[in-house]
């Protein structure tokens, strides 16, 4: 790279200097725009040109490796950027959770997909027909990728509850299984119905002690991996594959166990009305989910590359929970324990990329990788929250 010295030195608005060499295009004047004050950062031109946005040492470095790259970057959309970089036409290296700052000089250009994700095309298609779609576009992935960055041990794909941010992923994910289990209030024998089989994590944990867990999911994926793992481990389990909000059972469960779905259940009404069908009198409802001050704040780039995510909204959750047999009996704010998942998932990623891209390809792991740490930055930042509840439905009144 040569020296900033060798070419002018700029002063864009903001206050924010680069430096180009005497080759580099003319039209960068985006780095200014797109870098906020304290990162450093460089931006290679399809002819090899690098410039330096920022002051201080560069902590990564984005590469338009042809013109559609550098025209993604010109046009600060994040939509377009994103595909650039999972198609190939940027290239990336350094720090990506300090490059995930550059996002506050991103635009949305399609802030409406949002609100129709959220509530034209279910009225129109039905809640459920969407799920299905979206879940299994997300979750019909091989099961070998997912176990190539969760948790060795019980595959499960939501927060973990950590002693410590040096914990090891797979004891902080042990713990939260155990908080589900002791806020379930479960004991050998109960029946318990877990929203969203994923990788068998709750049914393998709560299987092993005694526990009876019809397990739905909508993904066959899923479905055929955990009819596997409870053959396999001869557990009094079952995996239904079904909807939850389409789901009927002729007896109440003494408990539901819901670990990341309600992102997935954005009405809220019907959700709850659901748990008061399935649910005994005095049984109780786990949950943990992913949050945020507006559900309608998921970025057009995750809509498109991850289906369907309504952050919970607490607020809205909790109007809707007043008007049901369900009584708040625990909440905690567990938004740094999902940073500290977030940012182990990806940095498993990161150490299985070889494997990944060998097996799945490079598009796969850019994908997830972005998901990964754009989520993590976003817990760390305040753009995320996460939160586990404890209901119970009312014996009487």
């Amino acid at each position: 790279m040569r020296d900033e010295s060798e070419g002018e030195i700029l002063q864009p608005p903001e206050s924010t200097a680069f430096s180009a060499s005497e080759h580099a295009p003319r039209d960068l004047s985006f780095l200014s725009r797109l870098t906020p004050e304290g990162i450093a950062w460089e931006f290679e031109t399809p002819d090899g040109n690098v410039v330096r946005a920022g002051s201080g040492a560069p902590s990564f470095r984005i590469a338009a490796t042809n013109s559609k790259g550098l025209a993604s970057m010109r046009s600060l959309d994040e939509v377009k950027i994103a595909s650039a970089y999972i198609n190939g036409d940027l290239n990336f290296e350094g720090d990506l959770f300090a490059a995930l700052d550059l996002r506050s000089g991103l635009i949305d250009r399609f802030p409406l997909a949002r609100f129709w994700n959220d509530r034209i095309l279910p009225l129109f298609r039905g809640q459920v027909a969407c799920d299905k779609e979206w879940i299994q576009s997300h979750y019909n992935e091989d099961p070998r990728f997912y176990e190539l960055f969760l948790d060795r041990r019980y595959r499960c794909y939501s927060q973990a509850e950590f002693s410590s941010s040096t914990e090891p992923l797979e004891d902080a994910m042990e713990r939260k299984m155990n908080t589900a289990f002791d806020w379930a209030k479960l004991t050998p024998g109960c029946r318990v119905l877990d929203i969203g089989a994923g990788w068998g994590s709750f049914v393998e944990f709560a299987g092993d002690r005694g526990i009876d867990v019809t397990s739905l999911t909508i993904s066959t994926v899923s479905e055929r991996y955990v009819s596997e793992l409870i053959a396999r481990k001869k557990l009094t389990c079952r995996v239904v594959c079904e909807h939850f909000l389409d789901y009927r059972s002729s007896r109440p469960f003494d408990a539901i166990v819901n670990l990341g779905v309600t992102e997935h259940l954005p009405d809220y009404p019907a959700t709850i009305r659901q748990y008061e069908k399935l649910l005994r009198p005095g049984g109780y409802v786990y949950l943990d989910a992913s949050a945020a001050r507006a559900r309608q704040t998921t970025a057009t780039a995750v809509l498109i590359y991850e289906g369907n995510g309504h952050f919970l909204d607490i607020a809205e959750y909790m109007g809707a929970l007043r008007k049901s047999s369900l009584d708040l009996i625990e909440v905690r704010n567990g938004t740094e324990d999902y940073r500290l998942t977030m940012e182990a998932w990806a940095r498993n990623l990161d150490e299985a990329r070889d494997v990944i891209v060998e097996n799945f390809g490079e598009a796969q792991y850019r994908r997830f990788q972005l998901y990964l740490w754009a989520g993590t930055h976003s817990l760390a930042t305040g753009g995320l929250e996460a939160y586990q509840i404890a209901l119970r439905k009312r014996t009487s009144g």
